[in-house]
């Protein structure tokens, strides 16, 4: 998804209206692939994270039983204004509403059994519970954002690091 007619990267403080927002869009996800969610529909991404700066995006995550099944989720969720694209299509369906240039939602649909959605759940439960940690993620989500405000691509390759740390320390903790 990478491109000029992209929107670029910016990092906004923590706004309280996300939780509502995401909450409006997982009632019309529901309505429109109910049948396929198997795993829930989760608010996910540093929007579901209690005043953690992020990109104003909500990021939703979808359990689907698995891929091939859940590519019949495509067309209901073009009605409801997603757009499809092919990223990373081995792990995930991802979708991005309204469009590439002006983004408010992605949306993931992931597989329950794959380690993508236990890690995608993991690191976001990880920052809701270790303040400390999600304060120096929203630091260097900053310092990254003026680094490569028009390379989304490269802004998320540069996170990764962290990401990987924390998902070691998140795996190694045992989950209620």
């Amino acid at each position: 998804m990478t491109g000029a007619a992209e929107e670029p990267v910016r990092i906004e403080p923590y706004d309280s209206s996300w939780p509502a927002r995401f909450e409006e869009e997982r009632v019309a996800v529901a309505d429109a692939i109910g049948d396929w969610v198997v795993g829930g529909i989760h608010h996910v991404g540093s929007t579901a994270v209690p005043g953690l700066d992020a990109k104003p995006v909500i990021d939703i995550l979808v359990g689907v039983g698995d891929l091939p099944s859940s590519r019949a989720c495509i067309e209901p969720l073009r009605r409801i204004a997603y757009l499809h694209a092919p990223y990373r299509a081995s792990e995930m369906h991802w979708f991005c509403k309204p469009d590439p240039a002006r983004r408010t939602h992605h949306l993931h649909l992931v597989p329950t059994g794959s380690r993508r959605f236990r890690e995608e759940l993991a690191f976001r439960d990880h920052l809701r519970s270790h303040a400390e940690a999600a304060a120096e993620y929203a630091a260097l989500k900053r310092t990254l954002a003026a680094r490569f405000e028009r390379d989304r691509e490269g802004y998320t390759a540069a996170k990764e690091e962290f990401i990987r740390a924390v998902l070691g320390a998140a795996m190694a903790t045992p989950r209620d």
